[in-house]
């Protein structure tokens, strides 16, 4: 079986928790959290660009800062603008546009994310809307997560639908491995099925970072990701590019399963990773280079 070209990370990479599970205690005034992330992944999943229109130097800096690392691209995560709030104008767009060019031009885009809420069900209003966006966003690469099972199995010619595992609670989209124009893309958004129910009884609700992110604390077990691993490698043969993003970010733990799917994907290959890691989760020393 010929695997496709893998791009293996994390939904984000700024997290103050990720110190010392991940990032070092100790650091440098010159040590830089993306450049250090880069060195042992190829992709990173920007989120902030959901909440703000992020400046275009910035972007500018993020190429600079993984300049020694050929094969790094950004996925980028489209604003709640167009997609949960669905407002926005033409100056938004050119905003959002720019730093796709940005980092298109540089051979750094994945591509685009368009993620939906998950009342986002498939119906002739919210098809037209999708529709609208992928017309406005023609010329990049777009991955589109819908979360409502009324989507199972549909496909689409311009877009590639999302994988996404998440707990199955009312009408969840099942996980399944998608494929569409050769690429699959795959959100692990973890199985912590109780902090998932409280916070949608929290939604809009005043709460803390921890609380907020709560639903994603979760750390998959090694038959959970030998599981997953199976049900991937049934479609390798129809696509070209794999992208797996783990978004179970508190305490590093998307960090470590990112770790431990590199090298099952790839048939148990050894993975450079650091000692910061290996500490937290002992486990993963046996997928460890050193």
């Amino acid at each position: 079986m010929k695997t496709p070209q893998l791009y293996i990370g994390t939904a984000g990479w700024s997290y103050k928790d990720w110190v010392p599970n991940f990032y070092p205690k100790q650091q440098s005034k010159d040590f830089d959290w993306l450049q250090f992330y880069a060195e042992y992944f190829n992709i990173v999943e920007v989120n902030a660009s959901y909440y703000t229109y992020i400046n275009q130097r910035v972007v500018e800096s993020w190429i600079r800062k993984v300049e020694f690392k050929d094969d790094f691209i950004f996925s980028l995560k489209l604003h709640q603008d167009f997609t949960h709030k669905r407002k926005f104008n033409p100056a938004q767009i050119k905003s959002f546009t720019s730093n796709l060019d940005l980092l298109k031009d540089s051979e750094r885009l994945g591509g685009l994310l368009i993620q939906f809420p998950y009342s986002f069900d498939c119906n002739d209003t919210n098809i037209e809307h999708l529709r609208k966006l992928i017309q406005i966003f023609d010329g990049y690469d777009k991955y589109v997560e819908v979360r409502h099972k009324s989507w199972h199995n549909k496909k689409a010619k311009s877009i590639t639908f999302c994988t996404i595992d998440q707990p199955q609670i009312g009408e969840a989209i099942p996980f399944e491995p998608v494929a569409g124009n050769q690429k699959a893309y795959l959100r692990f958004h973890g199985r912590n099925e109780d902090a998932w129910k409280e916070s949608i009884g929290n939604y809009g609700k005043q709460q803390s970072y921890d609380e907020q992110n709560a639903r994603y604390k979760y750390f998959y077990s090694p038959g959970e990701l030998v599981e997953i691993n199976q049900k991937l490698k049934e479609i390798y043969d129809k696509v070209k590019k794999v992208f797996v993003i783990m978004n179970n970010h508190p305490q590093a733990d998307a960090v470590a399963n990112a770790f431990e799917l590199m090298s099952l994907l790839q048939d148990n290959i050894k993975i450079n990773m650091p000692k910061t890691i290996t500490d937290t989760h002992p486990r993963l020393k046996d997928f460890a280079k050193n």
